[in-house]
């Protein structure tokens, strides 16, 4: 009986995270700096395209006051569905029993900023997607003249969704900042309601 529990314990536990946003945001990018991939060969995604990252992350418990941290694994499945506007009605397709959205915006395209708020509002009256957590990456921040973190914030309203639990984040998928700390975000806020321990 010990040994089962031992095995269920160092199972990986699994997270499905959909990616999401307009054509050319930067998503497929992301998803390879993540993986280590080449950047410098991205062409638009026509479908989707699922990768698996295994993903340590930290926990701490407090016993007898001695904080003592262990680490937990977790598989992280992430799909990364193109943005064109023809492919966006099968997006409902791929939202079955996803733990975490991240919404990928393009901080350069203010043309199409109304476009992307639309597309992220009606995204998250899908019951299919309620509760999931919400990540808004900023990409392409490092690019100069692009909107601010706070111009996204207040062009999305991401202050009035309710909900979800939501966090934004400037990155750059070509330098890679702030990817980690993204994914790592997700983790903690989606395995709050996903797992015992």
């Amino acid at each position: 009986m010990l040994s089962i529990l031992r095995k269920a314990r160092l199972k990986d536990k699994e997270m499905r995270i959909l990616m999401l946003g307009l054509d050319n945001a930067g998503k497929t990018t992301i998803v390879k700096k993540v993986m280590g991939e080449d950047v410098n060969t991205v062409s638009p995604t026509l479908g989707f395209i699922i990768k698996t990252i295994d993903y340590e992350g930290q926990v701490e418990r407090h016993l007898h006051r001695n904080t003592a941290n262990d680490f937990h694994r977790y598989k992280l499945n992430i799909w990364d569905v193109g943005g064109q506007k023809t492919l966006r009605s099968y997006w409902r397709n791929y939202f079955e029993k996803t733990d975490a959205l991240i919404w990928v915006v393009d901080a350069t395209d203010r043309i199409r900023i109304q476009d992307c708020r639309d597309e992220l509002q009606g995204l998250l009256l899908q019951e299919r997607l309620a509760g999931a957590t919400l990540l808004v990456f900023a990409n392409k921040t490092d690019v100069e003249g692009c909107m601010t973190k706070e111009e996204i914030l207040s062009e999305l309203q991401l202050e009035s969704i309710r909900s979800h639990r939501w966090n934004i984040l400037p990155c750059s998928a070509i330098t890679g900042t702030n990817l980690k700390e993204g994914l790592s975000w997700v983790v903690e806020d989606a395995k709050r309601r996903l797992f015992l321990y």
